[in-house]
C-alpha cells in the first residue's frame, strides 16, 4: 500500500468520517482507495486512533478475529465496484459480541 496515496486522497477525510463514526456509534470506520494500481486504506476509531495502510488491516484483522475472511469475502466486490468508479470505499462497523 500506498502512504503517499494515504496523503493525498485519504488523510484529508479523517474528520469527516470520524465525525460520521460518532454520529453513527460505530466502534470503527475504514476506507480504501486506489489510483494507478496504488492502493491506500485507513481505520478510525472511535477514540480517534488512526491506523494506515497495513497497520489498518492488521487491526481490522484483530477485531474480526475468525469473521476477517468472511467479511472480506462479502465487502470485497462492494468495494470493487465503488473504487473501479473512482469512489473511495467507506465502511463503519459496530462490534458486537457473541
Amino acid at each position: 500500500m500506498a502512504y503517499a496515496l494515504y496523503e493525498h486522497e485519504l488523510a484529508e477525510h479523517i474528520d469527516y468520517w470520524y465525525n460520521g463514526l460518532v454520529a453513527d456509534r460505530n466502534e470503527f470506520v475504514f476506507a480504501v482507495t486506489e489510483n494507478s494500481g496504488d492502493t491506500a486504506m485507513v481505520l478510525i476509531t472511535k477514540n480517534k486512533d488512526i491506523h494506515i495502510n497495513e497497520a489498518a488491516r492488521e487491526k481490522l484483522r484483530q477485531w474480526w478475529e475468525q469473521a476477517y475472511l468472511p467479511n472480506m469475502a462479502t465487502l470485497i466486490p462492494a468495494i470493487a465496484e465503488e473504487l473501479a468508479n473512482d469512489i473511495i470505499a467507506v465502511n463503519g462497523f459496530i462490534v458486537v459480541d457473541d
